[in-house]
């Protein structure tokens, strides 16, 4: 059964589970598009890499939620081999990590692997869903995210989502042969 903590007419969102962890996800992080602006791509992500990261997730409170287009193909037609599920397809994760009970405040990141899918709005609409979650559900105060300087997309869909603009940490990040700056952005509750 397939628990859906939120949705809408176009996708929805659920914990990430073990049956994500699929070879074509795997190639998400090998992808040069998908990881030009994060330090994914610096080192080949293995199997073992990915049976770790399931791993601390299940013992962590962090939130890791799978994004599903329904009644979704990959291009050619082709199934959905990046999912268990039938008549959708994982698109992306959207999360909040280092989630502190006490500051009531998290790290919001997010990677979406099938360029297909991309400027088409999930990622901004799947990031109000557990930002929502985040401020109602876990009484969150504030939430912040930090993004690679040349990271435009993200710099936009932070600013679209009401998040402000914080602080620079100059060349903060050594990416693609270069001094990357670090740009961070925040929001509270009450905004």
């Amino acid at each position: 059964m397939t628990i859906k903590l939120y949705e809408t007419d176009r996708f929805y969102v659920r914990p990430f589970q073990k049956e994500d962890m699929t070879e074509q996800y795997r190639q998400w992080f090998h992808d040069p598009d998908v990881t030009k602006h994060n330090s994914h791509g610096l080192f080949p992500y293995t199997k073992e890499q990915m049976a770790k990261f399931l791993a601390q997730l299940e013992s962590s409170d962090d939130l890791v939620w799978a994004v599903i287009v329904k009644n979704a193909a990959l291009p050619n037609n082709k199934k959905a081999k990046n999912s268990c599920f039938t008549g959708g397809i994982h698109i992306g994760n959207v999360s909040l990590q280092n989630i502190h009970r006490i500051y009531r405040n998290a790290e919001f990141a997010c990677v979406f692997g099938e360029k297909d899918y991309w400027g088409k709005s999930y990622g901004t609409e799947a990031t109000k869903m557990i930002f929502n979650h985040g401020f109602k559900r876990l009484n969150l105060h504030r939430i912040w995210t930090g993004t690679a300087s040349t990271n435009i997309g993200m710099q936009k869909i932070a600013e679209k989502l009401g998040m402000k603009k914080e602080g620079v940490f100059k060349e903060a990040m050594f990416l693609n042969g270069e001094w990357i700056d670090i740009v961070e952005y925040g929001i509270l509750a009450k905004d």
